[in-house]
């Protein structure tokens, strides 16, 4: 072969050869195939960004349709304000534990015909276990033998019967914290043990008289612990009474002085004095309100004008003891019955009138202002035995 033919066939095989491998191989028709692995190590010359032209906005009128029909919003309702519950519906619902309690108690006792020696004996214990007492238990219900034995009896009748007794006892102790105008300031030394709501109790003292009219100042002589400080001193500010205090650990007696002075030299009208009420020592105690009352007497022979023991109801008749050592202590003129709402002992209350006779001032079922109370025998009675309240007929 020639040189020049040699020349030009492999000219064009050159040629072939490139076109091919320029030209992409055409896609077969049919079923499309999985693509092929590409390497990490040789990723391939990267593809140049394709710039897509954007389409030209096209101005068309905006043609706004009216709904088929407009929605109303629905008005919500504001809520109703929650009504205020009144004194004897609380007096009621804070004793239905108590209530609960006794009328467990006497379910199924007065299914007989007629009132017999059993009943009367199941009664008895009824009422013992409710915490009225053996002495009163058994008085009730010996009038009540006397009464109606041998007669048919329903468990109404024998709850209205126990009420009406109640009442009688109650009525001879219930008389509410007296004004003593003449004594000016008249002194108030409250006492009680710890965690029974001595504190709380004279601050909601202090408002009920500040809203008849008096000039109250609040002395804060538990002066071992600075949470009762604390405490009255909330109920100061939110009383808008004045509140004597001092350091921790200072003399009770001495800030109690200091407190009358003060009361005396500003007009006011009433003094309420917190006072200890620690039992880890009851000889020191017992020294530290003796004290506090020998000092206030340099001032004012007649004070305190009123002794109240603040006693907590969940306790029972464990009171007594708490009655009998304070009394020890200080001659006490009348009690404070709280945290009724949260016992099933209500029936202390009527133990305590029975045996001790003071007088009753208020009692407490709640937490709020409003539910430290004066004592009313009826409703009280009525509401131990889960009774409706009488309706009594306006005037």
């Amino acid at each position: 072969m020639s040189d020049e033919r040699k020349a030009g066939w492999l000219g064009r095989l050159f040629r072939r050869e490139t076109e091919r491998q320029e030209t992409p191989p055409p896609v077969p028709e049919g079923p499309e195939r999985e693509p092929e692995p590409v390497s990490i190590d040789d990723p391939g010359p990267p593809s140049e960004p394709v710039e897509h032209a954007e389409p030209e906005p096209i101005d068309e009128p905006v043609v706004e349709q009216e709904p088929a029909f407009q929605v109303e919003p629905t008005p919500v309702p504001a809520p109703e304000p929650a009504p205020k519950t009144g004194w004897l519906a609380r007096l009621r619902q804070g004793l239905s534990r108590s209530s609960g309690a006794l009328s467990s108690n006497l379910t199924g006792i007065f299914t007989r015909k007629k009132l017999d020696d059993e009943t009367l004996e199941e009664l008895e214990e009824a009422l013992i276990m409710a915490d009225l007492g053996v002495e009163t238990s058994s008085r009730m219900v010996q009038r009540i033998r006397d009464e109606r034995f041998g007669k048919e009896v329903s468990e109404s009748e024998i709850k209205e019967a126990l009420a009406r007794q109640i009442a009688e006892v109650l009525e001879e102790v219930a008389e509410p914290l007296p004004v003593r105008a003449e004594a000016k300031p008249q002194v108030v030394l409250v006492a009680g043990v710890n965690g029974v709501g001595k504190t709380t109790t004279i601050g909601k003292l202090a408002k009920q008289q500040m809203l008849i009219g008096r000039k109250v100042m609040m002395a804060a002589c538990d002066t071992f612990r600075a949470a009762a400080v604390e405490q009255l001193e909330i109920w100061g500010n939110r009383n808008g009474c004045p509140v004597m205090k001092a350091k921790t650990g200072a003399d009770a007696a001495g800030l109690a002085y200091d407190a009358l002075a003060r009361a005396r030299r500003e007009g006011y009208d009433l003094l309420l004095i917190d006072t200890a009420g620690r039992l880890q020592n009851k000889a020191e105690l017992m020294e530290e309100l003796a004290k506090i009352v020998r000092v206030i007497q340099k001032l004012e022979p007649e004070a305190p004008h009123d002794v109240i023991l603040v006693l907590d109801a969940t306790t029972g008749q464990n009171v007594f003891n708490q009655v009998d050592l304070f009394n020890a202590m200080v001659e006490l003129t009348g009690f404070v019955v709280t945290k009724l709402d949260g016992s099933a002992k209500g029936g202390v209350v009527v133990a305590l009138a029975e045996r001790f006779g003071l007088p009753v001032h208020a009692v407490g079922v709640g937490e709020g202002i409003d539910d430290l109370r004066p004592f009313e025998p009826d409703a009280f009675a009525r509401g131990l035995l889960g009774l409706e309240p009488e309706r009594r007929d306006a005037a």
